[in-house]
């Protein structure tokens, strides 16, 4: 699998645990709430060897932009200023985020032509499923 397989348009199709993952965050109650809620759309594009994650949603937008194995800064959704590291393992596409002694992993896979998200923090796992737009 390569990381074309990634790329385009997402739409959410379902969540599991996202707001429990959000508490493990710390995301606040009211930034949970509309977590919940909103279906974002993902746009995974490629230019040359730099990859772009854009989410996008009616109430807000991200994104970051890395090449697969360099560390890079991210400033997610939630407010949080973190180090990310992006690998591709086999049929995964793994990030990991470091800010203030805290970790978070988030697991893209591509799963009967679905994109699975399965993003995890201190054992609490949420997982995502977008279907191609």
């Amino acid at each position: 699998m390569s990381i074309d397989d990634f790329l385009g348009k997402w739409s959410l199709l379902s969540s599991e645990g996202f707001d429990d993952y959000m508490k493990a965050l710390g995301v606040n109650m009211a930034m949970r709430k509309m977590g919940t809620v909103v279906k974002p759309d993902v746009y995974i594009s490629k230019d040359g060897d730099t990859i772009t994650i854009k989410t996008e949603s009616t109430f807000k937008s991200s994104q970051f932009s890395f090449k697969l194995g360099e560390k890079c800064e991210e400033n997610t959704v939630d407010g949080r200023k973190v180090q990310t590291l992006v690998t591709l393992n086999g049929n995964a596409l793994t990030q990991l985020q470091q800010w203030d002694g805290k970790e978070s992993t988030i697991v893209r896979k591509i799963d009967d032509g679905n994109l699975v998200v399965e993003c995890e923090m201190n054992g609490c796992k949420c997982r995502r499923v977008y279907h191609k737009a």
